[in-house]
């Protein structure tokens, strides 16, 4: 069974910074994208960053330039390097692992969620 484990959330003051990892666990042969989803109360889960396997990456227009996602595939782990933090960045941040080959099958799996609150 693919377990994801998220760590590094916390609070901070606005403009302050915060960096989220996520390791990948259990059998896993490969991982095609990781990558960071957000849900602030009353709203709908968004995509915040994503990087493939091969390096690309995806960012949300609201965090393109402050955040930067990184990745270590050897590790099966995933980064989000947050800076400039903002109020409205406050949130569960959820990491999501896509295109996860076990061996025996390709699944998506996310992990348990990760508070991030920004105070001005």
């Amino acid at each position: 069974q693919v377990q994801l484990v998220e760590s590094g959330g916390g609070s901070v003051q606005a403009g302050g910074s915060l960096r989220l990892s996520c390791a990948a666990s259990g059998t896993i042969f490969s991982i095609n994208a990781m990558g960071w989803y957000r849900q602030a109360p009353g709203k709908q889960r968004e995509l915040v960053a994503v990087v493939t396997s091969g390096g690309s990456t995806q960012y949300a227009d609201s965090v393109k330039g402050r955040f930067t996602i990184s990745r270590d595939n050897a590790k099966n782990t995933v980064y989000l390097q947050m800076n400039s933090l903002k109020p409205e960045d406050t949130a569960v941040y959820f990491c999501n692992a896509g295109g996860v080959w076990t061996g025996r099958s390709i699944n998506e799996y996310w992990g348990q969620g990760t508070q991030v609150t920004v105070s001005s």
